[in-house]
């Protein structure tokens, strides 16, 4: 009897433990941050980014339970966008989070980040980033105007632009400065191509398809396709040039963890 008296305390322990911390999050951060798995059309109203999405970047860069919950802990306390998890456009698209200080105790948090490294990211959300991610690369395959396609040559500009205010990149503003005439550069080539490539690739189709052309008489249009692709190709790995030598060693390995840069 006793046996089972202190099972039952147990578990009804147990169901407050986890009920609190459903309606912490509820209460202190279901204001701002949607609980649910969003949809890509919601993206756009929302005004911070979806829970699913901060715990899916934290988990990327934090392996063990106590360093999440003392990042939570003082992220929610003393935010700042060095700090942020998110890449830096979406902390720019989002702002900062506005400091809890004084309306949460210790307690409070770490009951939040408890429930939230426990039931965050869904496994359904996961997929749908998967998902993303495999459809994206596909894009860039087909869309891209460079002649080299590989993923293992990375697109500098799109790297930086996701980690430029991150404390662990560590850019100064010097090197902001510099990076930022290149990306200019790079970006203004790139469009200007692909604006070219688009409208030829397009004629060369018509042509193909509705004109019924000989593919013989296409070959003009193709040497301009290729001529324009392969002078994009040298801008791009110009500026993945530039960009190294900017770049000291640790924030490159920083950047490209899989690779042997020396």
């Amino acid at each position: 009897m006793i046996k089972k008296s202190i099972l039952t305390a147990v578990i009804i322990g147990i169901d407050i433990l986890y009920a609190s911390g459903v309606d912490l999050v509820k209460s202190k951060c279901a204001t701002c941050h949607m609980l649910e798995k969003p949809t890509a059309s919601m993206i756009p109203e929302l005004k911070a980014p979806p829970m699913e999405a901060v715990m899916y970047h934290t988990k990327l860069v934090m392996n063990d339970q106590e360093t999440m919950k003392a990042f939570i802990a003082d992220y929610v306390i003393n935010p700042e966008a060095k700090k942020s998890v998110c890449e830096s456009n979406k902390v720019q698209q989002y702002g900062v989070m506005p400091s809890l200080k004084g309306s949460i105790s210790q307690e409070e948090l770490s009951k939040i980040s408890d429930y939230l490294i426990e039931h965050y990211p869904s496994k359904a959300f996961v997929d749908m980033i998967n998902e993303i991610q495999r459809n994206d690369k596909m894009n860039a395959l087909q869309n891209s105007p460079f002649l080299i396609n590989k993923e293992a040559l990375p697109h500098m500009t799109k790297l930086l632009i996701k980690h430029w205010d991150k404390q662990a990149l560590g850019l100064s503003n010097e090197q902001k400065e510099k990076l930022l005439v290149i990306r200019h550069h790079t970006i203004g080539e790139v469009q200007k191509a692909k604006r070219n490539i688009d409208t030829l690739e397009t004629e060369l189709m018509e042509a193909l398809f509705m004109d019924e052309e000989s593919p013989k008489n296409l070959d003009t249009k193709v040497d301009e396709v290729a001529k324009l692709k392969a002078a994009v190709t040298k801008v791009h790995i110009q500026c993945i040039a530039e960009t190294l030598e900017i770049l000291d060693d640790e924030q490159i390995n920083y950047l490209l963890p899989f690779w042997e840069y020396k």
